[in-house]
């Protein structure tokens, strides 16, 4: 589509702003002009123009802690983490697609349950053979080989040696992906006592941490124990996940490191396991063993703390169990809000603004020279930010200046 101009909108900007009236100008899949609603009208020759009606314009959010590769979405509950992968290379790509209608239009990858589907997701979507968010990929979760994850993260074509850790990174670079997840501890759901649990030595972080920068890739992991926090931000980790058990050290670390360190510490998961997993056989005692609750209220006592540090925390995480599906993951935000003390407003700039920083794309932002992300929501997610979570109110998904899902007819004008 050459030239689309919104009009009638309240705008938010990704900046933490509160709205504002305005009309917004794509050519190609670029933003090219925001008015601020005092400014001279823009230009509607040669454009498809969109009256928003009074609708919330907003970036398209960012999915920090991605796992597309896991099997259960809001269309389908499959009660099992791996498949046939004929079957899962589908399931896959439908969970690409509906994570785009709902409005994550853009995707940090935090490990898949093969080497090779993500890399060749990312493809097919950046060709425009599939729908799908504009994707860091990711492999398996490198894991220990007496640690079975949820996928399995053990991998034996690598040993275990500086030099075989080493050669995986490079492998992952020539596979084609983005991003590496390494578990650096185990977990509450792995065994008792897992989170607490160190995986890996200072010395082989190290020397993943090495080969990523000498290959340009970058790293993220699953950090749930004191000292793998540390070691992470040590060893120059990009994106980590969880950090239920950091001190102030640690906090110290992540604060030295903020400008170029994002924590996202997954909730979803966890609130789910809670409130929301009986029908899968999980109750209040099965989801205390498991870690959710001491995940939780270390999040509620600690995200606070990394804010006041300038620590960007994001929301995003862990969708595709049973009990947690894939397109329920804007139910995020509002954990931020109601658990962690953000206003709507700084958990809105969390999923868009610093989601984009994470990924390193000209996205998550309304200005003029961003890539064309953009969502139209009917209601006001600044006031009821759960009006995200309800894909009728999402009137339309723009991604790279084109609709994915295309607003209501009643919403077009005609010349």
């Amino acid at each position: 589509m050459g030239r689309t101009l919104y009009t009638n909108i309240q705008i938010f900007d990704g900046s933490g702003a509160d709205l504002y009236p305005g009309e917004v100008l794509v050519e190609g899949n670029k933003i090219t002009a925001v008015n601020q609603g005092t400014d001279e009208k823009l230009s509607t020759e040669n454009a498809f123009i969109i009256d928003g009606k009074g609708a919330t314009l907003m970036p398209g959010m960012v999915e920090a802690h991605a796992h597309l590769t896991w099997p259960t979405n809001v269309e389908r509950t499959i009660n099992a983490m791996k498949l046939p992968i004929e079957e899962h290379v589908l399931v896959t790509a439908q969970n690409a697609r509906i994570t785009l209608d709902y409005g994550f239009t853009s995707a940090y990858s935090a490990g898949s349950v093969g080497e090779k589907i993500e890399p060749h997701l990312r493809d097919m979507i950046n060709a425009g053979h599939i729908p799908g968010p504009r994707l860091r990929a990711s492999a398996l979760e490198k894991g220990m080989e007496d640690v079975m994850g949820v996928p399995e993260g053990y991998d034996p074509t690598h040993d275990r040696s500086i030099e075989g850790l080493r050669q995986y990174i490079r492998d992952m670079k020539k596979l084609g992906c983005d991003t590496v997840k390494i578990m650096l501890s185990s977990d509450e759901g792995f065994q008792l006592g897992g989170s607490e649990r160190l995986l890996y030595t200072q010395e082989e972080i190290t020397a993943i941490g090495e080969t990523a920068r000498e290959e340009n890739i970058w790293l993220a992991c699953h950090s749930q124990s004191t000292e793998s926090v540390k070691m992470a931000c040590r060893a120059g980790f990009r994106n980590l996940f969880h950090c239920i058990h950091i001190d102030e050290e640690g906090l110290d670390l992540m604060e030295a490191r903020k400008d170029d360190l994002f924590m996202s510490p997954a909730p979803g998961l966890l609130y789910a396991r809670i409130h929301e997993a009986q029908d899968f056989g999980i109750g209040p005692k099965e989801a205390r063993k498991m870690g959710a609750y001491l995940g939780l209220e270390s999040n509620q006592k600690n995200i606070p703390k990394m804010r006041k540090r300038g620590i960007r925390v994001l929301p995003g995480g862990d969708y595709g169990f049973p009990y947690n599906p894939i397109g329920r993951n804007a139910r995020d935000l509002d954990i931020f809000v109601k658990m962690f003390g953000f206003t709507t407003h700084e958990a809105l700039v969390a999923a868009t603004k610093h989601g984009g920083e994470l990924v390193d794309w000209p996205v998550g932002m309304i200005k003029a020279n961003m890539l064309a992300d953009i969502l139209l929501i009917d209601g006001d997610p600044t006031k009821d930010i759960t009006v995200l979570q309800d894909l009728s109110k999402i009137l339309s998904v723009m991604k790279d200046g084109k609709f994915h899902r295309a607003p209501p007819r009643r919403y077009e004008v005609f010349a």
